[in-house]
């Protein structure tokens, strides 16, 4: 079966190589011929929305590949079940069907699936949520210390900035 690996990480601090490396491993031992690894390796929020995701759905939408392999179903979104549940079901009626190595249940046939993804999905968001209030509770008690946060005052970009790029909601996709 042709497949493709999906990998993302948030932080600079992180590496895909940790998935990509057991993913190839699974897709080998199980007789799958990988096609494509897509690589994200940026916060989906600061730049630009997930567009190696979007890539990865046309590339499903021309059937390239009949399954994509990623490690846990958060890597493809934390936004909630609804956002896990289109992006599973566009998928589907591409003929692909997503496999994550950390939940072996959406291997499973049938109702029982279409309700663990949309568990998955708000667990993630659930996490997506406790870290972004742990981040914001510490920036408050660092700002409530007297510590000034932030660029120093007079500071320029090094670089130029990208443009934004506009995600429609919920299917991956740019406007």
């Amino acid at each position: 079966m042709k497949t493709a690996i999906y990998t993302r990480v948030s932080t600079g601090e992180q590496n895909v190589e940790n998935q990509v490396a057991v993913l190839a491993e699974w897709a080998k031992r199980r007789g799958y011929e990988v096609v494509r690894t897509y690589q994200e390796e940026e916060s989906a929020w600061k730049s630009g929305h997930q567009r190696v995701l979007a890539e990865l759905m046309e590339d499903a939408r021309r059937g390239r590949f009949q399954a994509v392999l990623v490690w846990a179903l958060d890597r493809l979104s934390r936004e909630g079940a609804l956002a896990i549940l289109s992006l599973v079901h566009r998928l589907s009626t591409y003929g692909v069907k997503v496999l994550s190595y950390q939940e072996p249940w959406t291997e499973a046939p049938g109702e029982l699936a279409e309700v663990l993804y949309a568990i998955a999905g708000w667990v993630a968001k659930m996490e997506s949520q406790r870290k972004s209030e742990r981040t914001k509770a510490g920036l408050a008690r660092v700002r409530a210390s007297g510590k000034r946060l932030g660029r120093p005052v007079g500071s320029k970009d090094k670089k130029k900035r990208r443009k934004k790029v506009r995600l429609l909601p919920s299917v991956g996709l740019y406007a």
